[in-house]
């Protein structure tokens, strides 16, 4: 599997460099992994009137009733008139035409197969492939189609040369060396052999072997997929020991039981009682906390928080922006009353003189809490005692950002990762098998859902009227615009121009202007009048997506909401309904848009569960395009299976490799060694097996 191509048949230097350059094909293994994207079913027949009103290649009986020509020489043109009897298509034939009119008899049986297309008013298929029926059942089988590109077309290596080649391939490997999987795990999933896999998905003789084929190239992909993220797991917990936290203590009671300013949500509880479990094991945690907008994620890091700095530890929070680290800081300090932390803020607009402060009372060890950005991972700042760590957004921060943040103590800090980005459960165990996840999946009681409608730009005084009805019940609004600049290729209204016209159209009102081409203290200086109501509209861009918490802010309007995707407009929407009044969500779009951005319009208008949300956003762009998703590289380089309609097969998978980790941690094993090889090889000899105990 790991030999040239050039030991293909029919592979000569020429095609070896085309199949590199064009489809990055060096080995046996990357050839026969290059899988078909559709099948060409030659295995049934259709009526002539079923064929007319296919968009797919098809196969007819029937016969011709009448051939006629038209045009003289290069430029002549015949087309047979094909029935089955019931209805007619049309036969064009553009060359060959002189050997057709000899050849093509009336009345005779032929098998038609070919693709029809909408020419005006009439059906045809254009040069279609005919043979002469000889009755019986059809005995055609499935063929594949590869994709391949204009290059490859223009040198004559078209799907069906492609599949030649994968075909003279499979016919010379070898099914020992083949196989990935032990005997006792192919008996156990009743799977098939990888060569017959193999050869079942790239030349099935019917559909029974083409989904059982498939069915064992998908287990596969997902099992070794699984098994490099959940060994990941198990190699840090053997490794890295974690400070134990058994004190749960006067910090933390003496918030619960007194400044609590609500009572916590059943999933807030659950997730605490996690983080509690995690810190008191002796092993570093690594846990994600999902959560949607608005489902208290900070209060549940404060008072884990608290259990660390009960236990004489410092922590921090990271945030990928300053807005959103001094909104954390806010929250924080409103939270903590008058408990006895010492908490600051370290972002890249902090003056010198608060450095050094900071600086020297982390080392020293008087300051508990340090919230901020990328300034927390600079060599400078240095903890006495960091035992805790909390990130949001992690996403938005790279690998080798995060772990320069847990270099800051001998013993790595427990950590805790944050996200509002819901992420449905098959991408989060494919993404994040290797941390443990916990879900807050409640609002806090007394929220009010909001009220979300999608209005066409033709109902603009509509929407005027009713942001005029809520500015004068006291409420504020959000007007927000995808774009800063005008562009020449998209007619959407620009953020000057929005302000232009809002500012006309509500003469008598205060507005704000927010985006990313202020300053940050320019930025911070009109949020804040907007938050402290000296404003009633706050035009922005999507820099308020995370920003201030403006409860009195009831009402988001959304404009060319089609221009954003559906993670982006429920993140947006969880701006408002912070407070106690009904808030409202308007997205605004042109007259006419796509059925996808229809589909994402009435998404928001059904749905406020953020996860349900996740799932559809998933279905309609893929795991690749999430936000977030496209840094993780080969994690999700799936070429059969996908996460978004094969979460059955990947819980089964993580449930036997877990089983598997109980019994043969090391997978030292003879039964476990084709697992063992595989591993090492998909980690490219990265895993030091001398670390696992």
């Amino acid at each position: 599997m790991e030999s040239s191509i050039k030991y293909v048949k029919g592979v000569g230097p020429k095609k070896q460099m085309l199949l590199k350059s064009e489809l990055n094909i060096n080995t046996f293994e990357e050839l026969l992994s290059y899988y078909p994207y559709k099948y060409i079913d030659r295995t049934k027949f259709l009526s002539v009137k079923e064929a007319k009103s296919s968009t797919e290649t098809v196969q007819c009986r029937g016969y011709i009733t009448q051939i006629k020509s038209e045009g003289a020489g290069p430029k002549e043109r015949l087309t047979a008139y094909f029935t089955d009897g019931e209805a007619f298509i049309d036969l064009v034939f553009f060359t060959g035409v002189k050997y057709l009119k000899q050849s093509l008899k009336l009345k005779e049986p032929y098998i038609l197969f070919g693709k029809p297309k909408q020419f005006g008013n009439n059906v045809s298929v254009v040069h279609p492939e005919l043979t002469v029926d000889k009755g019986g059942e059809p005995n055609g089988q499935l063929y594949p189609q590869y994709h391949t590109t204009e290059k490859m077309k223009k040198e004559g290596l078209q799907s069906k040369q492609l599949f030649q080649i994968i075909c003279n391939a499979l016919d010379i490997i070898d099914s020992e060396e083949t196989e990935t999987f032990p005997d006792w795990l192919l008996k156990y999933r009743n799977l098939y052999p990888k060569r017959y896999a193999l050869n079942g998905v790239h030349r099935p003789r019917n559909f029974e072997e083409l989904n059982a084929a498939t069915y064992r190239i998908k287990f596969e992909e997902l099992f070794f997929n699984q098994l490099k993220v959940i060994y990941l797991k198990i190699d840090r917990e053997q490794k890295y020991k974690g400070n134990k936290f058994p004190i749960v203590g006067d910090l933390f009671n003496q918030f619960y039981s007194q400044h609590i300013p609500f009572e916590l949500t059943g999933a807030q509880k659950r997730v605490i009682k996690e983080v509690r479990h995690n810190m008191n094991t002796g092993v570093q945690m690594n846990r994600l906390v999902q959560g949607d907008v608005g489902s208290g994620k900070t209060m549940v890091a404060f008072m884990t928080a608290l259990i660390a700095i009960d236990n004489g530890y410092q922590a921090c929070l990271m945030a990928p922006t300053e807005i959103l680290a001094s909104q954390h800081l806010a929250s924080i300090l409103e939270m903590k009353h008058d408990l006895n932390i010492h908490v600051r803020l370290l972002t890249g607009s902090t003056k010198i003189a608060a450095r050094r402060e900071i600086h020297e009372s982390l080392e020293d060890g008087t300051l508990d809490l340090l919230i901020g950005t990328h300034a927390l991972i600079e060599d400078k700042v240095k903890f006495q005692k960091l035992g805790f760590v909390i990130i949001d957004e992690q996403h938005r921060f790279g690998v080798a950002q995060r772990a320069k943040l847990w270099r800051k103590s001998i013993i790595p800090p427990h950590i805790l990762v944050m996200t509002a980005t819901p992420i449905p459960r098959t991408l989060a165990m494919t993404l994040y098998g290797d941390l443990d996840v916990s879900v807050i999946d409640e609002l806090p009681p007394g929220r009010k859902p909001i009220i979300t409608k999608h209005y066409f730009d033709s109902k603009r005084d509509k929407i005027n009227e009713f942001i005029h009805t809520e500015i004068s019940k006291g409420r504020q609004v959000y007007i927000v615009y995808p774009l800063i600049e005008e562009s020449e290729k998209m007619d959407f209204k620009n953020l000057e121009k929005g302000y232009e016209q809002i500012a006309d159209d509500f003469p008598d009102r205060k507005i704000s202007i927010v985006h990313g081409k202020l300053k940050p203290k320019e930025k911070e200086e009109e949020m804040m009048k907007f938050k402290n109501h000296h404003t009633d509209i706050m035009v922005a861009t999507t820099v308020i997506e995370v920003g201030v918490n403006v409860p009195n802010a009831s009402v988001m309007i959304i404009e060319s909401a089609e221009r954003f995707g559906l993670s982006q407009l429920h993140q947006l929407r969880g701006r408002v309904g912070r407070g106690a009044d009904q808030a409202y969500c308007i997205l605004v779009t042109g007259d006419k848009i796509s059925k996808v951005s229809k589909t994402r319009m009435q998404t928001m208008v059904d749905h406020s569960d953020g996860f349900k949300i996740s799932e559809v956003d998933l279905d309609l762009r893929g795991p690749g395009d999430i936000e977030g998703i496209q840094q993780s590289g080969d994690l999700l380089d799936l070429k059969l299976s996908d996460i978004t309609k094969d979460g059955d097969i990947l819980a089964d998978v993580r449930n036997i490799i877990f089983k598997i980790a109980e019994k043969d941690h090391k997978l030292a094993q003879p039964v476990n060694k084709k697992i063992l090889d595989m591993l090492i090889k998909i980690n490219k000899g990265l895993f030091n097996w001398s670390d696992i105990s």
